[in-house]
């Protein structure tokens, strides 16, 4: 019933959030996505990330490539801007955005195929440029608009839907994203919500390049015995970290915690994140032992969802340009054309 538009009007009884939105104003038009797809999951966690953290839907832009997963930005957020770039392009248009206007919440989403193959180069750039963003990279291990093949991401002997096993090694965008300097990086589950929105909701409040990798089982050609990107293969293989609350400063704040399973991590808006351990000693903040973590779990078939690495000391792109705080797009002819004294200031420094 995808033809079916979404009511306009509202349920006078719908709670409002501190900017007086419903949960309803942070969803977008009728999915058209398979029945059970996981990147519905992903956009249902983003609705209501959003919602919580009272974020204006026009302060964000949303930004994807080509794919199953480039698709989504259409089913959430309807009242935010949008791009809908080439394949593995996004990166770079979002960062042009961001140089312009700073001042907006910067929301990628991508694919595996779209990230981990055409785009790899982009991936990586974005990530070592520390562009102050979320990038949520749905990832199924196939590429379900042409049928089914594999991607990059898919594991080494996993079987496809009909039965050709994949000799290719798979590439990790986790550990790429920590090689590449990405500060806060977490991977997640599409059939857990519960972790997965309170990790939308930190990397949204984190100053700087903010990845996730979310598992998102491809229901039409991999969700089959013999994948590891399905559902089932997940819940048996899933080795959580942590479990994640995200909790405002100004909100009361209400735990029921034993002493030392849980750390604080404040960011730099003033916003703390607490994680509650599950394994005592995981410290999220060293990158070298997140890295060996995650390698060493992989060798185990298993995989890691959480919060596996962040850095409270992050500096996004504008820091590490030097950026003047007005967004650049608002800067006028007097500034831009300072005249031609400070020109050749500028010349002489050149020489």
């Amino acid at each position: 019933m995808t033809y079916l538009a979404k009511p306009k009007l509202h349920h006078p009884s719908l709670a409002q959030n501190k900017v007086c939105y419903t949960r309803r104003d942070y969803e977008g038009r009728v999915s058209t996505l398979c029945a059970g797809c996981g990147h519905d999951s992903i956009s249902a966690a983003i609705i209501q990330a959003a919602f919580e953290m009272d974020v204006e839907p026009h302060r964000v832009a949303k930004l994807s490539g080509i794919g199953c997963s480039s698709k989504t930005p259409d089913y959430f957020l309807g009242n935010s801007h949008g791009f809908n770039t080439v394949h593995g392009r996004m990166p770079s248009v979002l960062t042009g955005a961001n140089l312009a206007n700073r001042s907006l919440l910067y929301l990628g989403v991508s694919g595996d195929g779209d990230s981990a193959s055409i785009g790899i180069g982009q991936f990586a750039h974005v990530m070592r440029r520390g562009v102050n963003m979320v990038y949520i990279l749905e990832n199924n291990g196939v590429y379900g608009l042409t049928k089914g093949q594999f991607s990059a991401t898919a594991d080494q002997g996993s079987k496809s839907k009909k039965g050709v096993v994949n000799s290719d090694s798979p590439i990790d965008t986790v550990s790429l994203a920590l090689q590449m300097g990405a500060t806060f990086v977490a991977r997640g589950f599409s059939g857990d919500k519960k972790q997965l929105v309170p990790i939308i909701k930190a990397a949204i409040a984190h100053p700087g390049a903010a990845f996730i990798d979310v598992v998102s089982p491809c229901v039409a050609f991999n969700n089959h015995p013999g994948s590891t990107k399905s559902y089932d293969y997940v819940r048996e293989h899933n080795e959580a970290v942590n479990r994640i609350d995200f909790i405002h400063t100004k909100q009361e704040i209400v735990v029921d915690y034993a002493e030392g399973q849980v750390i604080e991590v404040e960011q730099h808006d003033g916003t703390i994140l607490l994680l509650r351990k599950l394994h005592r000693d995981y410290d999220p903040h060293n990158k070298i032992a997140a890295m060996n973590y995650i390698t060493e779990h992989q060798a185990k078939g298993e995989v890691v969802t959480g919060l596996l690495y962040v850095d409270n000391n992050a500096k996004d792109l504008h820091e590490h340009l030097n950026t003047v705080a007005m967004p650049l797009n608002t800067l006028g002819a007097k500034e831009l054309s300072p005249g031609r004294a400070a020109l050749e200031k500028i010349n002489q420094r050149l020489r």
